[in-house]
């Protein structure tokens, strides 16, 4: 990475709300946002796809599905294109959630996510959020930060931004067992990193979060 570009590594566990804060932390400072998660769902989602020709999950099997998800630069960070088509929704599918944990395991693919990390902020100043951000991908960030909530507040906000309704009691109760399963399937790969700021946004806004982090990033410049 370049020396006078700006990396911030946003780390943490899932639904703890990287993506949706690193998002609007890049609008504020002009940063592009880049979410290594889609990557590793692209790859997911695209081996999914040929699953009825091969049912193996190896690592040569999804690498070699991999070779079909790219990054397009948008408006204030990149999407992640399978075939060169947009595929948010169907990344973001419970299908693919319920197997990219298992992806996200394979040394070759986590390689292959932070070298595709790795060359965009080599352009640009980013904010990325993700696995082994912090710790792996960008060991000597500007700034580090660890988002940290409730597993039941992950919860339901995670199923306010699905349904687009506050959730039933019911609801909110099985998503909490969902996220902590998936805790414990992503321990290796949600480590707070050496000199990380721990955010815990259980009972803290989006803007809250947004508005500390921005401060800390201005701070740097001064």
């Amino acid at each position: 990475m370049r020396k006078d570009r700006i990396a911030i590594a946003i780390d943490g566990p899932a639904a703890s709300g990287k993506s949706s804060t690193a998002k609007a932390i890049a609008k504020e400072l002009g940063f592009l946002h880049v979410d290594s998660g889609s990557l590793y769902r692209a790859a997911t989602a695209a081996r999914m796809r040929s699953l009825a020709k091969d049912r193996r999950w190896t690592e040569a099997t999804v690498l070699d599905a991999a070779r079909h998800v790219s990054l397009r630069p948008a408006e204030t960070g990149f999407a992640a294109l399978i075939g060169g088509q947009d595929a948010d929704d169907e990344i973001r599918s419970p299908e693919v959630t319920q197997n990219v944990s298992q992806v996200a395991k394979m040394p070759a693919l986590r390689e292959w996510v932070n070298s595709q990390v790795r060359q965009v902020a080599r352009e640009h100043d980013v904010v990325v959020d993700g696995r082994d951000i912090g710790t792996v991908v960008f060991p000597d960030a500007a700034l580090k930060i660890f988002l940290v909530a409730e597993p039941g507040q992950r919860a339901r906000r995670r199923l306010l931004e699905r349904l687009g309704r506050e959730p039933s009691e019911n609801e909110v109760a099985e998503e909490t067992g969902r996220i902590v399963n998936r805790d414990e399937m992503d321990a290796d790969q949600s480590v707070m990193a050496p000199g990380a700021v721990v955010i815990d946004t259980t009972h803290l806004t989006q803007a809250d979060q947004v508005s500390r982090i921005v401060e800390m990033v201005r701070a740097l410049r001064r």
